[in-house]
Parts: structure tokens; C-alpha cells; sequence
């Protein structure tokens, strides 16, 4: 086995500086209720100008990364790029195809997700697509002609793999602190460890939106848990692209993907869907993360993890030159 190959057995022999998870963690929660303030001050959702705050607040982790590595040097200068998992890409090949599955594969789990809530009689599909044809009367002002919905969709669809990629600069915010600092940091505790408490940490910290009626439609505890398991499923699959590639950038491609696709479960759905079941951050979403997970345990894919941060090889010291000694001389 190579060292490439490592697997994630036995714990690393460093260990978990809790102080700086703590810091951290207090650090994105807080920003994030920061930004959301004028939410909660104003109109909730309907505030001017919320979209760009919820926006802002993706960029809350990295933020929180920033002044927990300046204050606790975690990690250490020289050591930082390669730590957080943005450099270098290697080896190439591994990296480019991971980043390839991150970019499309969230979709297919997303489309899984989907066929779980109608196997499970969570989602009767409706293909004259209501939803998009009421926002669309709402939208469009009276006499303006507009193409069939279904040309509307389907033009929708087409243009989800880009939209993930344009998704992918916001989701880098989120990206760089969860994946990029905390799963390393957690690491020490064991894979499944650091997948679990990250992916928690990650679900507790959208509790401002959530709390409005963000993704769930409900402003209570029970939409803040329904974030939790999601955030811990998928957070598990986003884990896994990281300490699969050791690299950054599969997960951030990921989270792209889950954004733009997320919303499929509206296309079909009838108006005012169930979606604590038929979302893919919801119960669906978790079953298909799920049986992703228990696929990739099966293919043996969680104990091929290379080091994290793996150090420049240094320089042996140059041997210092021959000195004669005169006495032999």
C-alpha cells in the first residue's frame, strides 16, 4: 500500500486543538447571525436586499478560518496553502477526475433523492409543473407571451452544470472553512469523527435562515434539524472528496452542484411540497447520500485517503568541506 493509500484506520498521532475548533466554530456562528441581523430586524426573507445578505454570509467560514489561523498559527505559516488543500493538485489525474465527480455527481444523487420521495409516495410528480407556472404568472406581466413551461424547464435543466460551477465561487466561501480547516482539524478524532461533528457543525451554523423559513419552509427547531441531517449527509459525501483527493476543490465543485440542483424537487412537486421529505437536504436526500455512503464503504473507496498536507520533501544539508588537520600534516 502506498502512501497514497493510506487508510483511515488507525488515528493520526496528532491530536484535536480544541481551542481552535472552538474559536472557530464560535467565530462562523457568530458572523453568521451578524450578517442575518437585518433579517431578523426587518422583514425576514422579504427584507430589500436579503438575497445578498445570505450570500455574504457563505463567505462567514472563511472568514472565521482567517482570524482562527492568525490567532492560534493553526495552520503553520509555510504550511498553509497545502493544509487548506488549494495546492498542489496531486497527483493531476486523481484530482482532475475527483473534481469531475464532485462537479456532476452531486446531481446524480440529487435525481436519486428525487426517484426515493416517489418510490416512497413522498412525491407525485406533476409534469405540467405548477410551481414554475405560478411564479411565472406572478413574475410576467399580463399579454407578455412567454415559451410553453416545459421549454422553460427544460432550458432550466441545461443550464444546472453551469450554474453549479457559477454556484462553486460562493460555495469556496463555506468550502474553504468547512472542508479546507475543520475536517483536517478534526481528523485526529477518525474519519467518521470529523465527517460526523463537521457536518453538525455546518447544519447548526444555518440556523439564522433556517429559523426564518430558509430551505424548509419552517421557523422552528424541527427545520433546524432537518439542516443538521442534511448538512451531516451530505457533509459525509463532501468529506469523503476531500480526504479522498486531498485536495479542496472536489468538495467546493460539489456544493456548487447540491445549490444549483437542489431546487429539482420544486419542479415536480405540486404547490406547498412536503419539503422535510422530498428536498434534497430532507429525508430523500438523506436515504440517497446514504446509499452513496454504503457504496462507497462496500468499493473499499474511505480507507484510500492520502496525507493531508503532505510536507516538501527538505533539502539534506549540503556535507561540510574537508578541513586538514596541520598537525598531520
Amino acid at each position: 500500500m502506498t502512501a497514497r493509500e493510506a487508510g483511515q484506520g488507525p488515528r493520526s498521532s496528532a491530536r484535536v486543538r480544541w481551542g481552535a475548533v472552538s474559536l472557530f466554530t464560535a467565530l462562523a456562528w457568530g458572523l453568521a447571525w451578524l450578517i442575518c441581523l437585518p433579517l431578523w430586524l426587518g422583514d425576514g426573507l422579504a427584507t430589500p436586499g436579503a438575497l445578498v445578505l445570505i450570500t455574504a454570509m457563505m463567505f462567514a467560514p472563511t472568514v472565521a478560518m482567517v482570524v482562527t489561523m492568525l490567532v492560534t498559527g493553526i495552520p503553520r505559516k509555510g504550511e498553509r496553502i497545502r493544509s487548506l488543500g488549494m495546492w498542489p493538485l496531486r497527483p493531476a489525474k486523481q484530482v482532475v477526475w475527483l473534481i469531475v465527480i464532485g462537479w456532476l455527481g452531486p446531481l446524480a444523487v440529487v435525481l436519486l433523492a428525487l426517484g426515493v420521495a416517489v418510490m416512497l409516495g413522498w412525491l407525485h410528480p406533476d409534469f405540467t409543473f405548477p410551481v414554475i407556472a405560478e411564479q411565472l404568472a406572478k413574475a410576467v406581466p399580463a399579454g407578455v407571451a412567454l415559451p410553453p413551461v416545459r421549454v422553460i424547464v427544460g432550458a432550466q435543466l441545461a443550464a444546472i452544470p453551469i450554474g453549479a460551477l457559477i454556484n462553486g465561487i460562493f460555495a469556496f466561501g463555506e468550502e474553504l472553512g468547512w472542508r479546507g480547516w475543520l475536517v483536517p482539524a478534526l481528523r485526529p478524532l477518525g474519519t467518521w469523527p470529523a465527517l460526523l461533528i463537521s457536518g453538525a457543525i455546518w447544519g447548526l451554523w444555518h440556523a439564522p435562515i433556517i429559523l426564518l423559513g430558509y430551505d424548509f419552509g419552517r421557523s422552528d427547531v424541527v427545520g433546524v434539524l432537518l439542516m443538521v441531517g442534511g448538512c451531516v449527509a451530505w457533509g459525509v459525501l463532501f468529506g469523503w472528496l476531500r480526504l479522498r483527493s486531498a485536495s479542496l476543490w472536489p468538495s467546493v465543485f460539489a456544493h456548487g452542484m447540491l445549490n444549483a440542483s437542489a431546487g429539482l424537487s420544486l419542479l415536480l412537486s405540486p404547490p406547498h411540497p412536503q419539503l422535510g421529505l422530498v428536498s434534497p437536504l430532507g429525508a430523500s436526500g438523506w436515504i440517497a447520500c446514504a446509499l452513496v455512503v454504503v457504496v462507497l464503504l462496500l468499493t473499499g473507496q474511505f480507507r484510500r485517503q492520502p496525507a493531508l498536507a503532505a510536507s516538501r520533501p527538505r533539502a539534506l544539508p549540503a556535507p561540510l568541506p574537508a578541513v586538514s588537520d596541520p598537525e598531520r600534516s
